[in-house]
């Protein structure tokens, strides 16, 4: 349980200075993400939600996602702070990730304003950029946060990190 904060330096935001709940916030970042060539998406005004310990996840609307490559799964979770979320296969061309990002359909009141919005996995796309910066995945198969260099951990999700 024992891990080392990572002082953030200018410009920069500690995952472990976000809220725990979460905290949504509207932007105007540019962000797209790529997939077998394809931009998916392509948007300037996500919705970023800030929770202690991991990095950012960014909600983008389907108004700026070409939604005909995004196939509803059966898959579904269970967010303590989001409520129930459904999950989309990616599929362009012969190139298919299952269960490659998630949305919820019906959030809780304070979340509301991403209904239906879309996050992607950064580790199961060819790529995500967040104002031209490429994107790091966050670490193991259960968390979609996105690092860019403005965000410092350390963070959630790999190996040995699950009791913090």
């Amino acid at each position: 349980m024992k891990f080392d904060r990572i002082e953030p330096g200018p410009g920069q935001e500690s995952v472990w200075d976000y809220p725990r709940p979460p905290r949504l916030e509207e932007l105007t970042k540019h962000v797209q993400i790529v997939f077998n060539g394809v931009t998916l998406a392509d948007t300037r005004r996500p919705q970023r939600v800030l929770e202690t310990s991991h990095p950012p996840f960014y909600y983008i609307s389907p108004e700026d996602i070409q939604m005909q490559y995004l196939h509803k799964t059966s898959r579904g979770s269970w967010c303590e702070w989001k409520g129930q979320a459904g999950y989309y296969t990616v599929r362009v061309g012969e190139q298919e990730v299952a269960n490659a990002a998630w949305f919820y359909p019906n959030p809780i009141q304070v979340f509301e304003p991403i209904k239906d919005y879309v996050a992607f996995y950064p580790s199961l796309m060819d790529a995500c950029y967040v104002d031209g910066e490429l994107v790091q995945a966050q670490q193991g198969s259960f968390y979609g946060g996105w690092i860019t260099k403005d965000i410092v951990g350390p963070f959630k999700g790999g190996p040995g990190t699950w009791g913090w």
